[in-house]
């Protein structure tokens, strides 16, 4: 069919969202939405206590995160919104220097993240190797389930029967049915019950006061000077990088469980919007959430950003509307589906015996303390740092081992031929020296660099030491096969690394 044969009203259907073309999809991304709210208060709350702030500027900077990002991020159906790491980081400055200085580093975090975001720092993902990614997905399980023994400690008998009945809820009725999501369903009929019941268990009342309004914009209480930015620049900065590293962690494993692509670079500059907007609304900040975008993703199927954005909207209709029924929601609800969502996470497959037995003992390694790392700081960030240079190290020994030197005599016997293989850079080069004869060769020698690949200074400079050792003897070096690029840093290079 032509261009011109389609109709005006088929183009604008090839124009609209998904969701707006398929009522299914619509369905299930309204759903996905509020189930995503449901869960954010409590998790809001919790990490408004850590920061030290009043869960309203938790719960506002959830708003103005979801909202904000569902138009200007680069993955959709991804949630941000206050994060516990973020809460960590800015944590100490609240306490030392007032919420005036807190939420104007968060702007300042914006503002750098928007700055690194237009510098490319997206493009450092390529180097988080899998078994990074794998061992940063199973110490997030790890972390949500964690996060869940307190609200399982010293509380009420009924509390556990709850949690099963919640998590045998979840496990049985997407066999009835997947149109109404399982948590969602889980949280309503366990509400009900204690409610109708008069089971007295811990809601999400009882973890503070929900808002009555929304957030009003305004500039953070704080003298303009350079003093006070001194004082906010380190926190901002730790924000900016441990924000956008979970937020481009979480958005690679979502391309992943999706298989769709997302703009990492736009999804950096989105988070500094983000921040900047939640800022000027007095929110204290957030990034990417994995538990709830695992919630909307992979155990509500959401696949847009209208769920993203509903999340937001719904959690504060939630707490301005309908506060009192979102108050006596029992605790044991959210943290039955929290659970299932650390088991839905946590990649079972990676720690499997047959898989364990065909794994490299250094991927096991890289994989075993990015879990460790992660576990033991609560900072997904710390983790995917250490990771991904343990993965650096181990991957630079295994490589220095594939440099060989072979030497064979020289066709017209005149001299002798070293025959390099491999790849020379820092690791490789350093035993270089060592590999010839230099008192038993004869006086001339060729070095073939036909199989090998020069990658910094060191192995230039290894060689000039060996020509160097050579040439003291009076015995000349000619090196050959040098491909374009060994070449070309070879001839800028050479004669200019003698050390003094």
């Amino acid at each position: 069919m032509s261009t011109a044969a389609v109709s005006p009203a088929a183009r604008l259907r090839g124009l609209r969202p998904d969701w707006l073309n398929n009522p299914k999809v619509w369905r299930t991304e309204v759903l996905a939405g509020l189930v995503v709210a449901l869960a954010l208060i409590p998790e809001a709350i919790s990490f408004s206590i850590i920061a030290g702030v009043d869960p309203k500027i938790g719960l506002f900077a959830s708003f103005t995160m979801a909202v904000t990002i569902s138009v200007v991020g680069g993955r959709r159906a991804m949630i941000s919104a206050a994060t516990g790491a973020v809460a960590l980081v800015i944590g100490p400055l609240n306490r030392e220097h007032g919420l005036g200085y807190l939420v104007a580093a968060v702007i300042l975090a914006g503002a750098m993240q928007i700055a690194l975001g237009a510098l490319g720092v997206a493009k450092l993902m390529r180097f988080v190797p899998r078994s990074v990614m794998v061992g940063f997905v199973n110490a997030l399980a790890i972390l949500i389930f964690v996060a869940q023994v307190p609200e399982m400690h010293d509380v009420p008998w009924a509390v556990y029967p709850l949690i099963i009945a919640g998590l045998a809820l979840m496990v049985l009725f997407p066999k009835v049915t997947k149109v109404i999501p399982a948590p969602l369903v889980s949280i309503v009929i366990l509400t009900v019950i204690t409610v109708a019941a008069g089971i007295a268990v811990p809601t999400v009342g009882d973890k503070g006061d929900l808002p009555s309004s929304l957030p009003v914009p305004g500039l953070p209480d704080v003298p303009f000077t350079l003093h006070t930015l001194t004082i906010i620049a380190p926190y901002a900065l730790a924000m900016a990088l441990v924000g956008l590293m979970e937020s481009l962690m979480t958005a690679k494993l979502v391309d992943e469980i999706t298989d769709t692509h997302s703009s990492k670079t736009r999804e950096s500059i989105g988070q500094g919007v983000a921040n900047i907007v939640t800022g000027f609304f007095g929110g204290m900040g957030g990034c990417a959430m994995i538990g709830q975008t695992m919630i909307n993703v992979k155990v509500s199927g959401a696949r847009t950003r209208l769920s993203t954005f509903l999340a937001g909207a719904f959690l504060m209709v939630l707490c301005i509307a309908f506060g009192p029924v979102v108050s006596g929601i029992p605790m044991a609800a959210l943290v039955a589906v929290m659970v299932m969502v650390s088991f839905a996470t946590f990649d079972w497959h990676s720690i499997a015996p047959k898989t364990l037995k065909r794994m490299p003992a250094g991927e096991i390694t890289v994989m075993v303390i990015t879990v460790a790392c992660v576990v033991a700081t609560s900072n997904l960030a710390i983790g995917v740092v250490v990771g991904s240079v343990t993965a650096m190290v181990i991957f630079a020994k295994r490589v220095a081992h594939l440099a060989n030197v072979t030497a064979h005599a020289d066709p017209d016997g005149t001299g002798v031929v070293y025959s390099v293989t491999g790849e020379l850079f820092f690791a490789s080069s350093n035993d270089l020296v060592g590999r010839f004869d230099y008192a038993g060769d004869p006086v001339k020698v060729v070095i073939d660099l036909t199989d090998a690949h020069i990658w910094d200074a060191s192995s230039v400079a290894a060689l000039d030491a060996v020509e160097t050792k050579y040439a003291r003897r009076g015995k000349t070096v000619e090196i050959i096969g040098l491909n374009q690029p060994s070449a070309a840093i070879h001839r800028t290079l050479s004669g200019e690394l003698a050390s003094h």
